[in-house]
């Protein structure tokens, strides 16, 4: 076998089987096609992997932790091996818990309400909002976005150099944009943060899909992310790391499953003991299923091998930077510049086009799914934007008609389940818009762009 051949069947096996790859779509100029699902960055379609193993355990389904009965006792048995998987995707430390949550934000969340007392807590303006927002009632520093890797390191080291030593603090960082798709210098910026006293904490929503994550060679102190970006369905998240902040917490919601004990007091009282384990904060009945979805595509990627799934992904997003290169009228946006290392998401604005017109028109008349808006990530769209960073605006897309410049752009997203056809797909559609314009009339209603009918 030739080495052309070799790498062509490589990639070729590198595609995963994921839900939805044969769905058609009507298209508003007649006919049908087979859906581009190009929006992973929001939520991946589940790996077909998943959707098996989730299926084969339904019928045994019970509840976890409570039980005696055969079907409760395998359920645990599960669940807690599941913790195992994750911890072992992760490269957790011996020591480190794994908790699960909702999602990253939920993660995110509850790490926020662990902080101990006046912590004080560094965050870019460029972190989606699931890590901005989350840390109300510590001492928050935001940081602005940096133009390089190394200028994210120094404005952090800067920051960090003026806090008080003897004070927690806590970093915040990406490891993957989910608006640029460009990878941050995670292992640099946790050495900042350690040399300065503080700990850090890994947005690794957009990073774990796509390439991955070690937590001890990043050296990160949690790690956050949510199984729906990572071809797993069914609403769950984790938070993995260092357990003393967790343990000295208040459980994050009160109930069954987080106490150890519960007594009455002679004053009529309650005295409560709480789990030290990650129970601590998983109080109510666990999503069981959500829990081994995740477990199960922990399982498909590293079996896959990421070594293969990045060499594939990187073809893809060759091909459509390529494409969009071709065409003057697209600006890609970028902190760290064209060369800078990324995984597949990429965002763009398209001159003389609403952003939301524009991705109405790839769906409506080519079957193909992207998203348009702010991406909840306000601050940092607006910046690369270069519009005012005071401007009001909202996930979605501004009332802008079709036509009129909107303070929004275009986000094409893909991964391992994406074939090289919805790619190629989209950059035609794209250089046929701009070209042609679009074949049909478009309105505004509820603040979105849609085809007139």
């Amino acid at each position: 076998m030739s080495v052309s051949t070799a790498a062509a069947d490589q990639t070729i096996c590198a595609q995963l089987p994921v839900l939805g790859r044969d769905v058609t779509v009507p298209l508003v100029t007649g006919g049908e096609v087979t859906y581009a699902a190009l929006d992973y960055a929001a939520s991946a379609p589940a790996l077909q992997r998943v959707w098996d193993d989730v299926a084969a355990y339904a019928p045994y389904y019970g509840s976890v932790h409570r039980g005696a009965g055969y079907l409760s006792q395998l359920s645990t048995d599960l669940f807690e091996n599941s913790r195992t998987t994750v911890a072992e995707f992760l490269d957790c430390r011996a020591d480190d818990q794994v908790v699960f949550t909702r999602s990253t934000t939920d993660s995110l969340n509850l790490l926020a309400g662990a902080l101990p007392a006046d912590c004080q807590v560094f965050v870019f303006e460029t972190e989606h909002h699931a890590s901005l927002l989350p840390w109300r009632d510590a001492r928050v520093t935001y940081l602005n976005a940096p133009r390089t890797p190394q200028e994210a390191v120094a404005t952090l080291e800067g920051a960090l150099a003026g806090r008080d030593p003897h004070g927690p603090a806590l970093v915040c960082v990406t490891g993957a944009s989910n608006v640029t798709g460009e990878l941050w210098p995670v292992r640099e910026l946790a050495a900042a943060a350690h040399a300065h006293g503080a700990r850090i904490v890994l947005d690794a929503a957009q990073l774990a899909p796509h390439h991955p994550v070690s937590v001890r060679d990043l050296d990160v102190d949690w790690v956050a992310f949510s199984g729906h970006k990572l071809y797993a369905p069914f609403g769950s998240g984790v938070l993995a790391g260092r357990s003393d902040w967790l343990r000295a917490a208040e459980p994050y919601l009160a109930g069954g499953g987080a106490s150890r004990k519960v007594s009455r007091r002679t004053d009529g009282g309650v005295d409560v003991e709480w789990h030290e384990s990650a129970a601590r904060h998983e109080a109510g009945s666990p999503n069981v299923i959500g829990v081994y979805s995740i477990a199960s595509a922990c399982k498909a990627l590293t079996e896959a091998g990421f070594d293969t799934l990045v060499a594939r992904e990187q073809q893809l997003i060759e091909t459509v930077r390529a494409g969009l290169a071709e065409v003057p009228e697209v600006r890609v946006l970028s902190l760290f510049g064209d060369d800078a290392p990324r995984v597949g998401v990429i965002s763009f604005v398209v001159e003389g086009w609403n952003s939301s017109h524009f991705a109405a028109a790839l769906s409506a008349e080519y079957g193909i799914g992207v998203r348009d808006g702010l991406f909840c990530a306000h601050p940092l769209v607006r910046t690369l934007l270069g519009s005012d960073p005071q401007t009001q605006g909202e996930c979605g897309a501004p009332e802008a008609a079709p036509g009129e410049k909107s303070l929004n752009a275009i986000r094409v997203s893909f991964g391992a389940g994406t074939p090289d056809e919805h790619v190629e797909r989209f950059v035609r559609a794209v250089k046929e818009l701009v070209r042609d314009g679009a074949k049909w009339n478009y309105r505004t209603e509820d603040g979105r762009c849609v085809p007139a009918v």
